[in-house]
């Protein structure tokens, strides 16, 4: 099952086009896809007969607008670990992006001025059911979908402070956390531990991966994630990046206004990012 937030409104994605769930469902489900997570299970046995319309993927908003909870997770894949100089540990380091920096499919997002501004593509998690304390082996039931996203990062903001990091605020500008398109349930995927993942500026390809590479995967994250904390429908899991940022090149390379990011993740597709001046 693909659902996605089309201008405001939850929609089931066929591929011949849109289904509005809440007027499929006759007002059974709501049409904000935020509240739709308090609902997930339900909406998983819903059939509908509904005919599917065009859209456009411009009007595709990120698919968890507002969730109560953000978690980023740092250091994840080895090859990060080895360009960022950075000895992975027994835990993964953890940060919050605010929610006020999500956004959607063709985003325009404007650069800081006299900032670095570097790119990390992510798979990205949404919660589906309550978690608290849930075993790494059951961690998938949890899960409402998967997408793609960009952890985009201000390098000054978030390392100018050594004796305290602002990993949160220079990840967190307007437009700093796009995701997209659409959420893909994880039965859609042959194996959702193991996807190939890359992005591309202006068509050059600056990372690539496979998601088995992540030191914790999606449900050791959660695991660990919930041990501490419940997790909520709705909520947000940015799982990390592999190795390929601009930050740690020789020479180093950030994004420039009129530049396009394209990050795609096998089994969901591709999130479109373009880049203006402040």
């Amino acid at each position: 099952m693909r659902v996605a937030n089309l201008a405001g409104r939850a929609v089931l994605l066929t591929g011949d086009g849109a289904i509005d769930i809440e007027k499929a469902g006759g007002g059974r489900f709501p049409s904000d896809l935020q509240a739709l997570f308090e609902r997930w299970d339900e909406l998983r046995s819903w059939k509908t007969d509904a005919t599917p319309v065009p859209f456009d993927e411009a009007d595709l908003e990120a698919p968890a607008p507002a969730p109560r909870q953000v978690f980023a997770i740092g250091v994840n894949y080895r090859d990060h670990a080895e360009e960022s100089d950075i000895e992975p540990g027994a835990r993964p380091p953890v940060f919050t992006k605010f929610v006020s920096c999500l956004t959607g499919q063709d985003a325009m997002v404007a650069l800081p001025q006299g900032g670095l501004t570097d790119w990390e593509v992510e798979l990205v998690v949404v919660i589906g059911r309550r978690a608290h304390r849930v075993a790494a082996a059951d961690a998938w039931g949890h899960v409402a979908g998967l997408t793609v996203g960009q952890d985009l990062s201000e390098r000054i903001t978030q390392l100018s402070l050594p004796q305290a990091q602002q990993f949160s605020l220079g990840k967190s500008f307007p437009g700093f956390g796009p995701m997209g398109p659409w959420l893909v349930t994880p039965d859609e995927f042959a194996n959702p531990d193991d996807l190939e993942i890359s992005c591309y500026l202006d068509g050059e390809r600056m990372q690539h991966a496979r998601t088995s590479q992540m030191i914790f995967g999606a449900p050791e994250l959660i695991e660990k994630l919930s041990a501490v904390t419940p997790l909520l429908p709705g909520d947000v899991i940015f799982t990390g990046t592999p190795g390929g940022i601009g930050g740690t090149r020789t020479p180093a390379r950030f994004l420039a206004p009129g530049e396009h990011l394209h990050s795609t993740i096998e089994g969901i597709g591709t999130l479109r990012t373009t880049f203006t001046g402040a």
